[in-house]
């Protein structure tokens, strides 16, 4: 196994690109949520990928799967935070629907990882 294969997985490039789209949605926020939302979301989406590599590079499948729950619980953790900025009318709900879409699919692909990793 090749230390970077963990770039191959579909689920960890959809991570990536929820992680930059995460991090130009913070800019939206205001200043006194510099260090209390927007830290924390930050924190939340790095999670999702971070965790993903992290679990690839563990020697045994139940390792992998624990990591990839841990970064399932990241991205329900994000998707609550994006649905805190709307009800705070932090950020408009426009502008949160790439981000949106992507903890859909991320999810979708997440289970579907989890599930093929379970049956093996």
């Amino acid at each position: 196994m090749k230390l970077s294969d963990y770039k191959q997985l579909l689920v960890w490039q959809k991570s990536m690109d929820l992680t930059v789209e995460i991090y130009s949605l913070v800019k939206y926020l205001p200043k006194e949520e510099t260090y209390a939302l927007s830290d924390q979301m930050r924190r939340s989406v790095v999670s999702i990928p971070s965790n993903i590599a992290e679990g690839r590079g563990r020697l045994y499948r139940k390792e992998f799967l624990q990591y990839l729950s841990i970064s399932r619980g990241s991205l329900y953790e994000i998707e609550t935070q994006l649905g805190v900025c709307e009800r705070l009318n932090y950020i408009d709900k426009t502008k949160t629907d790439r981000a949106k879409n992507l903890i859909t699919e991320i999810g979708k692909m997440l289970n579907a990882l989890v599930k093929s990793l379970e049956i093996k």
